[in-house]
């Protein structure tokens, strides 16, 4: 069985081609990077993969089954939680409340359930106590102890983004989207971001599909990488591949050659 891949997907907007015949695999446990200048269609992918947009051709399989063309909730179910690269929290909760949010899938309880039954050996009860519990050990991993009761909107960019990637966690998925988890991240906040993804694929076992502009972190923890660039598939190969790949290095000319710190 192949865990996940993608293939022959493309993807236009109008009279601009996004994405033109994307193939790649990624196998289970690990972490698998997708990078390229800006407006080389990264997260148009991302947004195929989860339901957000919907491909004009090719294929999406997560472990075997088709996902292409099912909504965001029903991709979530199967097991595929994604972070933004623009933090999409609720400001005016707090971070066990967001964290808590992320739960809701599992969540059984209805409008029926919730005004009728009270207390803890309710049924409501017992749910809600099984739902912190397990948000408490993101909370641990993550390290978010001091921020748990605090407003989302009141923290640190970088806290926030701990606290997103924390709700996609909630979700328990196989596989993880991240968009640009360390963008707008200072050093030490970025060194504490590669832990916890080496965390989250080895103490958890979740397998990762990456978004990011940072090479360094890039070329440290993935498995395999992919660029692409004007919607188009350049190479895919390990790190060491390509990062002495000539064409890669052609498509970042101008981009402050971003390659060159570790090629």
């Amino acid at each position: 069985m192949t865990f996940f891949r993608v293939e022959n997907l493309s993807i236009s907007f109008g009279g601009l081609v996004a994405l033109r015949a994307i193939n790649f695999e990624v196998t289970k446990g690990t972490i698998f990077a997708i990078i390229g200048p800006n407006g080389a269609g990264k997260t148009t992918l991302f947004n195929c993969i989860n339901g957000i947009y919907h491909p004009d051709q090719g294929s999406i399989f997560f472990k075997d089954q088709a996902v292409q063309g099912r909504k965001p909730d029903r991709i979530a179910r199967l097991g595929i939680a994604r972070t933004f690269q623009n933090i999409e929290l609720f400001s005016n909760m707090s971070t066990m409340e967001n964290l808590m949010l992320g739960r809701h899938i599992f969540m059984k309880t209805g409008l029926f359930r919730g005004a009728f039954l009270w207390g803890r050996r309710s049924f409501a009860g017992r749910e809600e106590v099984t739902h912190r519990e397990k948000v408490e050990k993101i909370i641990d991993l993550l390290d978010l102890q001091a921020v748990r009761n605090k407003f989302v909107g009141a923290l640190p960019y970088g806290i926030q983004k701990q606290v997103e990637l924390g709700r996609a966690l909630a979700l328990e998925p196989e596989l993880l989207l991240l968009d640009e988890p360390s963008a707008g991240m200072n050093s030490e906040e970025k060194q504490d971001m590669i832990f916890w993804i080496k965390d989250i694929q080895d103490e958890l076992g979740v397998t990762i599909l990456l978004i990011e502009h940072d090479m360094k972190m890039v070329m440290d923890i993935s498995d395999r990488i992919l660029v692409i660039n004007f919607g188009s598939s350049i190479t895919e190969g390990t790190p060491d591949e390509v990062q002495k790949n000539p064409e890669v290095l052609k498509a970042y000319l101008g981009e402050d050659d971003i390659l060159g710190d570790v090629a």
